[in-house]
């Protein structure tokens, strides 16, 4: 995989060319700045900018006045070679606050395992219904601690009306739901994303984590996707890199909530 290529692929795709990715939300392409405006359980934000340092401060605030006046709490995505140097910190002055620092890992799908191997006793069960969407956010809360609802909430809308935009399953032990994870299909690009991978504490350690991975990859291969992308916390950037995904920059949320939102 030629890296400098795929990098520039995926910013072309997924970010300047970006679809909507929840019913109800709209992606907006005005002046420098791709963003997605959508329902406040949606992801709102900025998706890709080209800003230079004589404009940055000026798009920024408008931004802000943006997302604001709809009563909208939003996040700038800023990739590691985005521009100018000082965005992070343009960013912060104007009252973002930086979340955790994550790899953008890329994978050919085709050069990776897709043999789903599960410890004795655990089956995978796909998601295609509310029972099963609770499940999900089951795994979330306990996994990653906080209210998941968010993602439910989105994850049943995509189901209900854009069932090809999206898969989800749930690992279970017992009947009892034990890891969780979904991938984002984006129909017309060679990329398909795996998101919310999570295990609950006494279940980590047993290769639940690589086994979703191989599932997803699958399903990915399947719907005609050339690449898979994660946006990787650093507990998983070591597993990711010995299954074949390659660290091509990094990403970092930054959040701006307006007050009272």
């Amino acid at each position: 995989m030629d890296h400098t290529a795929t990098l520039a692929l995926f910013d072309r795709q997924m970010r300047r060319g970006a679809r909507s990715d929840t019913p109800g939300s709209r992606i907006e392409r005005t002046g420098p700045v791709v963003r997605q405006t959508g329902p406040s359980h949606a992801w709102n934000g900025i998706l890709w900018s080209g800003l230079d340092e004589a404009g940055a401060d000026a798009v920024i605030a408008e931004q802000i006045r943006h997302f604001t006046a709809l009563g909208r709490a939003f996040e700038w995505k800023v990739y590691g070679h985005d521009g100018p140097a000082d965005l992070a910190e343009r960013l912060l002055a104007a009252g973002f606050t930086a979340e955790e620092r994550e790899t953008l890992m890329i994978a050919d799908a085709a050069a990776l395992p897709t043999t789903v191997e599960l410890p004795d006793g655990v089956e995978l069960v796909p998601i295609t219904d509310a029972a099963g969407v609770k499940l999900v956010t089951e795994v979330h809360d306990r996994a990653f601690g906080g209210d998941s609802s968010h993602i439910g909430r989105r994850l049943l809308d995509q189901l209900a009306t854009a069932p090809d935009t999206v898969a989800a399953v749930v690992a279970t032990a017992g009947g009892e739901p034990v890891s969780a994870a979904r991938l984002e299909l984006y129909p017309g690009t060679d990329f398909a994303g795996l998101w919310g991978g999570g295990t609950v504490e006494p279940w980590r350690g047993r290769g639940l984590y690589r086994a979703l991975v191989a599932y997803r990859t699958r399903l990915a291969i399947e719907r005609g996707h050339r690449f898979v992308q994660v946006d990787a916390a650093d507990t998983s950037r070591p597993i990711l890199a010995r299954l074949g995904f390659a660290a091509l920059t990094t990403t970092t949320p930054y959040v701006y909530a307006p007050e009272g939102v």
